[in-house]
């Protein structure tokens, strides 16, 4: 078993005097459980900085809530493909971060992991979550899992003020524009070093994937369609557009010109993440916190300034809503195999969602983390927080400030204006119109018709493929699939409309 402080004991011992404990035991091997505390597994990504070890929010979440964890930390690059080893070699953890893609559909629909929604009413905090976000993720209209929530729309425009004043740029609007800021940022010295060690931007090898896609942010910014365009009941998918190639050609021609990063296709970003924090990159469309950003670079780059925008083309700002989460928990039915485990893993997302956790999960310990200042908290250490907190808060079910019934923090201007952003997001947002429509192409071959693509607009940025290999690329798609999957969205959208 994990080492407890005599005081974490007593509080534990405390808590289940007060509020009752369930009698779930479970063991590891060469070792005995305390009793009433249930061993709960959990896989997840690593954003950031790995958490140490029985760090104080690990442990006061164990106290809350009867557990002894035992978190499995991917990074985010490789957990794809982690987690699929996992599932086929039975060997998940009793709680595991799926996202909604085709692999995971399959296994849901394949019966190897619990349907949770017909339990949801029992749990006065899950229940009581907005539908929506239970539907986003719902495969044939059933439920599998709970929710990380994330906003609706969150992806905004975050850069090096400092680099922007000093060469005198302007937030970039058209993609024209988006040439020029980042040819200037990586040409024009912009940290006045004397050296041409910066880049404007740089990418990741996710760059073209999921909701977080650069090229989807940009291309409907500038007013293309969010993953599919719907005409008369038709379906277009978002790369036979024409705002998605020319914004393609944009990147093509930052990666001619040495504009970006010659090994985007390959980097994780854990890596492309080092070299924002440490002043050698510029400007980039996040839907992460500008303040963490400016937290991390203060200690590399004296003076550094950042500032946040939205993301805004021609017809002003124009962002691709999501999904309204960053994957969901599920339970595996290898590893979990009774309801009444099943029952003991939602009691505890459900306590998560208690004032109690959520304050923990957003601040961490009281003392440590932040102090209690009357009408808001205030953070003690941003390091600290970074390191022991933001990894939680980053993979556990949290409500954020809006919704959530804890404490505000005092927060710094810029956390406070790209939060703003955020909430003004809301009413700009371009929808999914695929996003809840069922297609049986999708499920069974969605991966390998995104890998067809995502690896074309990789060699066309990369001058591997002209126009016409392109357009190659894109018949290719259709016949393995893509016609169908079309085919199959319009039927099923043309249903929900009757």
């Amino acid at each position: 078993m994990k080492p407890y402080a005599s005081v974490m004991l007593a509080a534990v011992l405390a808590s289940c005097l007060l509020g009752g404990c369930g009698g779930f035991v479970d063991g590891r091997a060469g070792g005995t459980p305390e009793p009433d505390r249930y061993y709960l597994s959990i896989g997840t990504t690593l954003i950031g900085e790995l958490p140490p070890k029985n760090n104080e929010v690990e442990k006061s979440i164990e106290a809350y809530t009867h557990t002894d964890l035992q978190i499995q930390w991917i990074p985010m690059s490789a957990y794809d493909d982690k987690l699929r080893l996992m599932i086929a070699s039975g060997e998940l953890p009793k709680l595991i971060k799926l996202g909604y893609a085709p692999a995971y559909i399959s296994t849901l629909r394949a019966g190897q992991f619990w349907e949770i929604g017909p339990l949801l009413k029992d749990y006065p905090h899950l229940s009581a979550l907005d539908r929506q976000y239970y539907t986003n993720i719902s495969v044939d209209g059933k439920i599998f899992g709970v929710p990380i929530l994330r906003d609706l729309g969150r992806a905004v425009i975050q850069y090096r003020k400092d680099w922007f004043d000093r060469l005198g740029l302007k937030v970039p609007v058209t993609l024209e524009d988006w040439y020029w800021v980042v040819r200037a940022m990586t040409l024009d010295d912009p940290d006045g070093n004397g050296k041409q060690d910066t880049y404007g931007m740089v990418l990741e090898k996710r760059y073209n994937q999921d909701v977080s896609s650069i090229l989807t942010r940009i291309s409907v910014s500038q007013g293309g369609p969010n993953k599919w365009m719907v005409q008369n009941g038709r379906f277009t998918p978002e790369f036979m557009t024409p705002p998605f190639f020319e914004t393609m050609k944009l990147f093509r021609r930052l990666y001619q010109e040495n504009l970006i990063n010659s090994d985007f296709a390959v980097v994780d970003t854990n890596e492309t993440a080092k070299l924002y924090d440490s002043g050698r990159a510029g400007i980039q469309i996040t839907g992460g916190n500008a303040q963490t950003w400016l937290d991390k670079l203060g200690k590399a780059v004296g003076g550094a300034q950042v500032d946040v925008a939205p993301l805004a083309g021609p017809g002003g700002i124009r962002l691709p809503g999501e999904p309204g989460n960053a994957g969901f928990y599920a339970i595996p039915k290898e590893t979990v195999k009774t309801l009444g485990e099943v029952k003991r893993i939602l009691s505890f997302l459900d306590q998560l969602l208690e004032p109690p956790m959520q304050t923990v999960i957003a601040k961490g310990v009281e003392h440590r983390h932040w102090s209690d200042q009357g009408d808001y908290t205030v953070v003690l250490d941003r390091t600290l927080d970074l390191k022991e907190v933001k990894p939680y808060r980053d993979m556990l079910p949290f409500l954020g400030e809006d919704q959530s019934p804890i404490k505000p923090n005092l927060q710094p201007e810029l956390y406070r204006k790209n939060l703003q952003i955020g909430r003004e997001n809301q009413s700009h947002i371009v929808e999914n119109p695929a996003l809840n429509l069922e297609s049986v192409t999708y499920t069974e071959r969605g991966k390998e018709l995104e890998t067809i693509i995502t690896d074309a607009g990789t060699k066309f940025i990369m001058g591997l493929l002209d126009e016409e290999g392109w357009k190659a690329e894109l018949a290719k798609w259709r016949q393995a699939g893509g016609d169908r999957m079309i085919r199959e969205y319009e039927e099923a959208n043309s249903r929900s409309v009757k």
